[in-house]
């Protein structure tokens, strides 16, 4: 069913006084935050047939709220935020590098335009399938702001279903690459933790003692260093930061990583001469999975970027 072009509504008694962004959200659920807060800078919204380009204006019982839904905005990532470098593309799919430092799609704290979604709005049109919400069009899998690496993405409505199912059977085969602080007890081990909520800082994840979600990640040593290690991670499950997670419930937090750390870790300055550190240093150097009409079993790798290879060549070098 075609969305409709406009929405007219009037405010039920139990909403007076509440501001017209979250008024809004409980009378149209099916639209984003993000778009909300979109339509209502652009002056998409009326009150009483009177622009609103605040989301914090209140409203009364009775107001008629016009909402106009025009297409997204989008507008290339710009600035200092790299644009996504596209690996290989077909009518179904396309491979991407993402760059630390660009989130998947629009949040709280994103600049208009800087995000994968937005990019590849710019690049293939505003009719990506969505099913996640409607301010993540293509967007299959994510990874996080400050993590580099490969991502797929689903250009056709049936080349969403089929990548989706992959990644919720895992049959989707993952590889990151990172650099840890610690010393690694075994050169592989396999780490089977329940992931949850943190229920003391809101916005962390960590190891459950009670309940949680199963979770199970694989580790590789390549190469040890005094205080460091290079791993290879195969994630089996994909929670929310789960190899962060899993790494740092060893003692083995992420480089770079402030919100998994040891208080170990927390408390030890790099040394004046090592190359500059300013995200975690995880990256997703791998991506396999079965193309949705071929079937063909297909894999992509990105190299882990340049500021991973500068703390590793600074680390070898040290070691001789």
């Amino acid at each position: 069913m075609a969305e409709p072009k406009e929405l007219d509504l009037e405010i039920p008694p139990e909403l007076a006084g509440v501001r017209v962004d979250k008024a809004l959200r409980e009378m149209a659920p099916g639209i984003s935050r993000t778009r909300l807060k979109d339509l209502i800078e652009r002056g998409f919204v009326m009150v009483g047939g009177r622009k609103v380009l605040r989301a914090g204006v209140p409203l009364a019982a009775g107001d008629r709220v016009k909402v106009v839904l025009a297409g997204r905005t989008h507008i290339a990532p710009t600035g200092s935020i790299a644009p996504i470098r596209i690996l290989y593309e077909d009518r179904d799919l396309a491979v991407i590098y993402k760059p630390a430092g660009v989130a998947s799609h629009p949040n709280e704290g994103c600049a208009p335009g800087s995000t994968v979604a937005d990019a590849l709005v710019e690049r293939y049109g505003s009719d990506l399938p969505v099913t996640q919400g409607e301010d993540r069009p293509g967007i299959v899998h994510r990874l996080d702001r400050e993590t580099s690496g490969v991502m797929v993405i689903a250009r056709a409505p049936g080349a969403m279903g089929s990548l989706r199912a992959q990644f919720k059977a895992r049959t989707v085969s993952k590889e990151y690459r990172t650099i840890v602080r610690g010393e690694p007890r075994f050169d592989a081990d396999r780490i089977e933790a329940p992931i949850g909520r943190d229920t003391v800082t809101g916005g962390r994840m960590t190891v459950a003692k009670d309940g949680g979600r199963a979770s199970e990640t694989f580790y590789e040593v390549l190469e040890r260093f005094t205080g460091f290690a290079y791993l290879r991670c195969l994630p089996k499950t994909g929670r929310t930061h789960q190899i962060r997670v899993h790494l740092a419930h060893l003692g083995l937090p992420v480089l770079g990583d402030r919100v998994y750390r040891t208080r170990a870790a927390a408390g030890v300055s790099l040394p004046s001469d090592a190359p500059p550190v300013h995200r975690q240093f995880l990256h997703a150097f791998a991506l396999a999975f079965d193309h949705p009409s071929s079937g063909e079993r297909v894999s992509f790798e990105v190299e882990i970027p340049e500021d991973m290879r500068a703390f590793l060549g600074w680390l070898r070098a040290a070691r001789r």
